[in-house]
C-alpha cells in the first residue's frame, strides 16, 4: 500500500535495508552517474544524476535536471523511476510499479512511476531491471543498446 498523498511512499511490504543496499550498490555501479540528492523528494532519499555529456534522453526522462532515479530512505525502500511510456505501463500492468500522483493528476509526464522496494532476490532482480531501463532512457538510448 502506498499513501494517498504526497510525498508518495510505499507504507507496508517494505523492502529489507539489505536488499536496499545491494540495489543502491547496483544503481550506484551504472557508467556515468552520480550519486546525491534528490530535487524532489525527501532528505533521506538517495538519487542518481546523469552526467550531462550522457544525458541524451527525451525530456521525460528526467524528474528535475539529470535526476532520473531515487531511492527511499530505509523505511520505504520504494523508488521513483522514469521509465519509456510502455515499460511504464507493463511495469504497472504486472503490478511491480503504480503511476505517480502527480502523473495521474497530468502534472508529471505518465513515465514517472514509483516502482515498489524489491522483498527478496528475486524481486530484487526484477527491480534492477527497471532501474537498467530508467538508465538507458535517461542516456537516450535504444534498450539493447544497454551497457
Amino acid at each position: 500500500m502506498t499513501g494517498p498523498a504526497m510525498p508518495h511512499q510505499q507504507l507496508d511490504q517494505t523492502a529489507p535495508v539489505a536488499l536496499q543496499e545491494q540495489l543502491w550498490q547496483r544503481m550506484t555501479g551504472l557508467e556515468g552517474v552520480r550519486a546525491g540528492s534528490s530535487g524532489v523528494s525527501l532528505p533521506q532519499t538517495r538519487a542518481l544524476h546523469l552526467g550531462t555529456q550522457l544525458a541524451n534522453g527525451p525530456a521525460d526522462a528526467f524528474m528535475v535536471g539529470t535526476e532520473f532515479a531515487h531511492l527511499h530512505g530505509a523505511d520505504d525502500g520504494s523508488l521513483h523511476l522514469m521509465l519509456p511510456a510502455v515499460v511504464a505501463t507493463e511495469a504497472i500492468d504486472k503490478g511491480w510499479a503504480e503511476l505517480h500522483p502527480m502523473a495521474r493528476r497530468g502534472i508529471a509526464p505518465a513515465t514517472l512511476v514509483m516502482v515498489y522496494g524489491p522483498r527478496d532476490e528475486g524481486e530484487l532482480d526484477t527491480v534492477w531491471q527497471l532501474v537498467e531501463t530508467s538508465y538507458v532512457f535517461a542516456r537516450g538510448r535504444a534498450p539493447s543498446d544497454a551497457t
